[in-house]
């Protein structure tokens, strides 16, 4: 049996888990900090870089450690219902309900809408989304290998236009970081703020539902041991990181270095269509967009795909594949016609509220065989950390919202109890609570289990 992989086979892992979690969607929320954040663009990149980079590692290093054979599993260790719930929750996120909705969304905001007359029509947007689910389901249906031949061809055109764009604004920026201000939160809170724009790429999720890939592939190659399967994953994470890092840095420096000269967007989609026109005009801006278009396709096709095998096991004989994947496809066009800046805005309160669960259940994973993986430690845990997420997610949502549903007096009682709830981590000391209370029930229980 392997201990750990070889150097070329460690690079073909680092090159597939570089390949599932960077997409166009990945680009969108660095840019956008970076024309925001401005002369504390440094600050925010280090916030984005745990969340957006340690976050997908971590989930994928704990399923390896698991030896579960995938996040249902995973999760059920706290309980069969919270593991139904908790992956339902988690497939649609990354799913029908925001992430594939967006890559239609990302598309046609990066580059279709500004080669069309009528910027800002609706019917542009429903004409554009039915084209590509259309486009999505029928790949959908039919895979075989176009995944292969997408993933081979369009990522690699991706990255290059990129490189491209990234050294071209690089090499003659618009404007000094050190010299443009900071806008909103990012003014007072810049490293804070960065670590929650670090969810919104949603990686950290989606390496709980596909991180199980991952470790198959490194078990195949013959590395058995969890622990070595772990390290190995860590390794070849390493260098998926490396560049995940670096592309993150570097476009969030570009976006602060547009600011000099371009107003801040409403969206990173935005923002970067205007940066790939400011430098290279209307040729830019298509190129731009069919790579955009093309590389989201390829990435919406592996999240129906993923989605509708995961509801057609998780509900067997209510729906067969194809119909989860059609009914999937049409849920996501409907959602995508809401726009970019409704599917982010209304995506952060549910990731404010996944990502608390996502990680405190890594790193109890992480460190299971300090208390041999005991449910109840995970319940204790799990349960105070869901009640203080949620209130981060109410006081996420859109201002319109909360006013409308009167939820302002119930989330300022919650900022005035839990610490850290301003920036968005009211869940940090609960967690902590949760997880000692667990460890003192446990004890208890060996206690008077010897006593008996």
């Amino acid at each position: 049996m392997k201990k750990k992989l070889t150097c070329k086979e460690t690079i073909f892992v680092a090159s597939m888990l570089f390949g599932m979690f960077f997409g166009a969607g990945n680009l969108i929320f660095p840019v956008s900090m970076g024309q925001m954040s401005g002369s504390h663009v440094w600050q925010a990149a280090a916030g984005f870089l745990i969340t957006g980079v340690g976050l997908p590692l971590l989930s994928v290093a704990a399923l390896g450690i698991s030896r579960e054979r995938g996040l249902l599993e995973l999760a059920s260790r706290a309980g069969a219902g919270y593991g139904l719930f908790f992956t339902c929750a988690l497939y649609l996120t990354i799913g029908p309900l925001f992430a594939i909705p967006r890559c239609a969304t990302v598309s046609y905001t990066v580059g279709i809408e500004g080669l069309l007359p009528g910027q800002g029509d609706p019917l542009w947007l429903a004409g554009f989304s039915f084209l590509f689910f259309a486009a999505v389901l029928f790949f959908s249906l039919r895979p075989g290998e176009i995944m292969t031949w997408i993933g081979k061809v369009l990522n690699p055109l991706f990255l290059a236009f990129l490189a491209v764009l990234v050294l071209r604004a690089l090499s003659g920026p618009m404007g000094r970081t050190g010299e443009l201000p900071a806008s909103g939160a990012y003014v007072d809170g810049a490293f804070a703020t960065g670590l929650l724009e670090g969810y919104n790429t949603m990686d950290a999720l989606a390496g709980l539902a596909f991180g199980i890939v991952v470790i198959d592939v490194i078990r195949r190659l013959g590395v058995e041991d969890p622990g070595d399967v772990a390290k190995s994953t860590v390794k070849a994470g390493a260098f998926s990181a490396v560049l995940m890092a670096v592309i993150y840095v570097l476009v969030s420096v570009m976006g602060a270095q547009s600011a000099g000269q371009l107003p801040v967007s409403s969206n990173g989609g935005e923002a970067l269509a205007r940066i790939a026109d400011h430098y290279f005009g209307s040729a830019g801006a298509l190129i731009l967009a069919v790579t955009v278009t093309v590389a989201c396709l390829k990435t919406a096709v592996g999240l129906i795909t993923s989605c509708a095998e995961t509801f057609s096991h998780l509900v067997p004989g209510r729906f067969s594949y194809r119909g989860w994947a059609a009914g999937f496809s049409v849920f996501s066009f409907l959602v995508a016609n809401l726009g970019l800046d409704a599917i982010i805005a209304y995506a952060v309160p549910v990731l404010m509220f996944l990502y608390p669960l996502a990680i405190v259940l890594c790193l109890l994973t992480l460190a299971g065989r300090f208390f041999a993986d005991d449910r109840r430690v995970l319940q204790w845990a799990l349960a105070f950390t869901a009640v203080a997420a949620a209130f981060d997610g109410i006081r996420a949502l859109p201002e319109e919202t909360r006013v409308f549903l009167h939820l302002d007096g119930l989330t300022g009682w919650a900022g005035a109890l839990l610490p850290l709830s301003g920036a968005g981590f009211g869940w940090v000391c609960p967690a902590v609570l949760g997880t000692a209370i667990g460890l003192l029930v446990r004890r208890r229980a060996k206690r008077k289990g010897k006593e008996e």
